[in-house]
């Protein structure tokens, strides 16, 4: 389970941050908030909202026990040999290896023997591994969880809500979403229907479905949607793209990669996060939203890699502060900084100046939207923006490219 601090979420200062093909200008004062056919996705219909307002769950049970069953344990290691070769990488990267090694300093075994029981040992290594929690996609073996669960193992072993245990292949990653896909030799797999996540409100009710601690396995825990579009800077890339789903209900180590479901038990994102001091659960989680996972596992599985678009502008977010510094008396949206030459924005129109308010209907308030957005996005797609140009509104339409 990744793990930030409440400093870290009380804001990111800082200049210049490339995120998900965007570039980032923070306000000191503002805070960011965070398939081939044999893979099908299935996106089901959303109640409309006047039906999902009435609507006071009594009880989770019917949601837990449609999301459970998709939901899996990953115990992930490093073999020997990749445990040695990484090893032998270090020792090589160290900055006087070149020049001593070892034996040279000390005789003999003085490393590799044991002078109370006068027996030799092998070299010390040492073999990382850990443990997460995953979620089938696919009813063929497909099951997505957290890029961090996995990245480091090459042994990977996934287990069943029934205790079937399976060994997986990584089918791909990518590091700017930490997202991860791997593959189980299985048929007629339990999968979870796709829910909206764009459709999604603070206060929804949502469940968090992993199996935290290594050994609390097929845990579900109950809460509400407290806030969208968090940006929490704890991915470590240059390109990452951050619009976390922020929860309530309770998240721990080895709930990374689980599921989060709605209250109907549909797949709302996947946890990858939580707000710690302490290393444990201590008040909010983060989701990877589906809307945005889907894509990329999508992408992953018929490519091997995230097929990544670009909108290829330089933005910071507005408030009152920023509106008097260009002359403008929209407070909302965010403000276009620079346009790079050749990018699907520069080819659009987009200009320099301009306050998008809106991508494709949805109002735009912060960054993380336009990131989950064009993250979202494929190779061809359309995105009609809406932009204050002016003190008018202008409609651009952009087609997105790699």
């Amino acid at each position: 389970m990744k793990q930030i601090t409440g400093f870290v979420i009380s804001g990111i200062a800082g200049g210049l941050i490339v995120l998900g093909g965007l570039s980032l200008m923070n306000n000191p004062q503002q805070e960011t908030s965070l398939t081939p056919e044999s893979a099908q996705v299935i996106h089901a219909n959303h109640f409309a909202a006047e039906d999902r307002a009435t609507r006071v769950p009594v009880s989770f049970a019917e949601a837990a026990e449609a999301a459970t069953p998709a939901v899996v344990h990953i115990s992930a290691r490093e073999s020997e040999e990749r445990a040695r070769s990484r090893m032998q990488q270090q020792q090589q990267q160290h900055p006087f290896y070149r020049f001593f090694q070892f034996d040279d300093w000390f005789p003999g075994d003085f490393f590799h023997s044991d002078p109370f029981r006068g027996r030799q040992r092998g070299p010390e290594f040492f073999r990382r591994r850990g443990s997460g929690s995953g979620v089938i996609v696919s009813s063929d073996g497909y099951v997505v969880t957290n890029n961090h669960v996995v990245q480091f193992a090459d042994e990977i072993t996934v287990t069943l809500n029934d205790n079937r245990s399976f060994q997986a292949t990584l089918v791909g990653q990518d590091e700017t979403t930490d997202l991860a896909v791997l593959k189980i030799e299985g048929q007629n797999l339990p999968t979870l229907e796709f829910a909206n996540s764009d459709e999604s409100r603070i206060g929804d009710w949502v469940l968090a479905v992993g199996n935290p601690f290594d050994y609390l396995t097929s845990t579900v825990t109950a809460g509400i949607i407290s806030a969208k579009g968090r940006n929490l800077n704890i991915i470590d890339s240059e390109q990452s793209i951050e619009s976390f789903i922020q929860t309530d209900a309770a998240v721990n180590p080895g709930n990374s990669g689980g599921a989060l479901v709605d209250d109907e038990g549909r797949l709302l994102g996947i946890n990858t996060a939580i707000a710690t001091p302490t290393g444990v659960f201590a008040g909010y989680s983060f989701a990877i939203p589906i809307n945005l996972a889907a894509k990329i596992i999508d992408d992953i599985i018929e490519h091997g890699y995230y097929r990544r678009v670009f909108l290829g502008i330089t933005i910071t977010e507005m408030d009152a502060s920023l509106a008097r510094e260009v002359g403008s008396d929209v407070t909302s949206g965010v403000l276009i900084r620079e346009v790079q030459e050749g990018s699907s924005a520069s080819k659009a129109g987009l200009l320099p100046n301009d306050i998008i308010v809106s991508i494709s209907g949805q109002d735009i308030r912060n960054a993380s939207q336009i990131q989950a957005l064009v993250g979202a996005s494929r190779v061809g797609d359309v995105l009609n923006i809406s932009v204050i140009r002016n003190s008018q509104v202008k409609n651009i339409s952009v087609t997105l490219r790699e």
